[in-house]
């Protein structure tokens, strides 16, 4: 298992009756939080997308821990029910605060993962966890904007950050930015320009999608940086 150090080696934590999925802790010297990482719904934490988040936020001081729902540990296409997940952000939660004892704890995820971890804040508050941080919330399938999958935020307690592109297709960006305003100041939204779902900027844009990731981890590790 690893300890208190940068440890990228992965290794298992049991979510419940004796089902384990895989996970991977970086953990630098200089960390000031840690940061637990839920993937997509149709990407694992192998991801590139994942393995660069956690790189670049360890650069900037917040660790990591990323780590698979069980269907993405089985290799299936088709998520989880909602408790099964739910209870697997809890179990990484858990371990993430048994391997880093000493570091503010913050969670959330990339879409999928970052919706999950948010409906189990919202059920039962996640022990230690002093908010939420989203990279692309996924408010609603494409082309059919609603606030259903919102509700639920309105039973988180704790600080959120909401990433988000102005390109999403499934975060319509008024919608998105009305429910923000009704959460208040328990919420803050970070716009990244000309960004997509996958925080993709299109070929006219001025910039590459490396710098406009690496801005989104910025924001974020800013935004822990202001509550820890």
């Amino acid at each position: 298992m690893p300890g208190l150090s940068d440890n990228r080696d992965p290794f298992t934590f049991e979510v419940q009756g004796g089902l384990r999925v895989s996970a991977r802790l970086e953990l630098p010297a200089s960390a000031r939080a840690c940061y637990v990482l839920a993937h997509s719904a149709g990407a694992g934490m192998e991801h590139p997308f994942m393995s660069a988040a956690a790189r670049e936020l360890g650069a900037l001081g917040i660790a990591t821990l990323r780590y698979q729902f069980p269907y993405m540990e089985r290799r299936s296409r088709r998520p989880d029910p909602p408790p099964a997940c739910h209870a697997t952000v809890r179990a990484a939660v858990a371990t993430a605060a048994r391997l880093a004892p000493a570091l503010p704890l913050f969670a959330g995820g990339r879409s999928f993962g970052g919706r999950m971890t948010s409906q189990a804040q919202a059920l039962d508050p996640l022990p230690g966890v002093r908010g939420l941080a989203f990279l692309g919330f996924p408010l609603h399938p494409a082309g059919r904007p609603s606030e259903s999958r919102a509700r639920h935020l309105f039973e988180v307690h704790v600080p959120m950050l909401f990433i988000q592109g102005t390109r999403d297709a499934l975060a319509e960006r008024g919608l998105l930015e009305a429910i923000v305003a009704r959460l208040g100041a328990r919420a803050t939204l970070s716009l990244v320009e000309d960004a997509d779902h996958s925080f993709q900027v299109p070929a006219r844009s001025a910039r590459r999608d490396p710098e406009v990731r690496s801005a989104a981890w910025r924001a974020l590790a800013n935004w822990i940086g202001s509550l820890s």
